[in-house]
């Protein structure tokens, strides 16, 4: 699997699922604009989207929710649920708040709306790719309330947060991947995973974008 880390140009290997013929194309124009991402597979529906990963072994996956049949979200949580799944994107609009904190418990790693800049999809699509999460200022606002009034949050940063752990923190938040976080403190990689397992654990969050959004929350970024 050619994935994209740091600077490297390699292309990244994306499935793109969406029950709009005319929006997949003009994504699919977007992402393959500056040859550094290439749309190996496209789906219409759940169904669709699960088969193409399973043919194609992508390096991202970008999915609406609502599609008909079975949607995007019911295959992001069969997919998500994989050992080897790879980090995968919701393709959303402002009125599928629901939709999206589902996304966020089953473990999807960014959220993008569809009218963001090409600039920040490929972007977005390249991050995700290197082991980041993804999150649109956008939806993290609507996102906040909803989170905060959920059990496991922390309704303030944790007394037991090292310097270390906050500037993790504080880029993790910002949507680094591990190599990046890794690079911008000087650290080793697996440094950085063992900064991360620990901050998920202390924050009570399932994943990384689980743990954004509380930073977020904080005034972190």
């Amino acid at each position: 699997m050619t994935t994209a880390t740091g600077d490297s140009l390699s292309p990244v290997r994306v499935v793109l699922a969406d029950d709009e013929p005319l929006l997949r194309a003009g994504l699919r124009t977007v992402l393959e604009a500056r040859r550094t991402i290439t749309v190996v597979g496209e789906a219409a529906n759940g169904d669709e989207l699960l088969d193409a990963v399973q043919a194609h072994a992508p390096d991202v996956v970008l999915a609406d929710v609502q599609m008909p049949g079975r949607d995007g979200l019911s295959a992001l949580r069969v997919l998500c649920a994989r050992p080897d799944a790879p980090p995968a994107a919701v393709l959303t609009t402002f009125d599928l708040d629901d939709y999206v904190a589902e996304a966020l418990r089953i473990g999807v790693q960014g959220f993008l709306l569809k009218d963001a800049e090409p600039d920040a999809l490929i972007r977005a699509v390249r991050d995700l790719a290197a082991g980041g999460a993804v999150l649109d200022p956008r939806i993290a606002a609507r996102l906040l309330p909803r989170l905060a009034g959920s059990a496991p949050t922390p309704p303030s940063p944790p007394a037991d947060l090292t310097m270390r752990e906050n500037q993790v923190l504080k880029l993790l938040a910002a949507g680094n991947s591990n190599a990046s976080i890794a690079d911008g403190l000087g650290l080793a990689e697996a440094t950085v995973k063992k900064y991360v397992s620990a901050l998920l654990i202390k924050l009570g969050a399932d994943n990384r974008v689980q743990a954004a959004l509380i930073a977020q929350s904080w005034g972190q970024v």
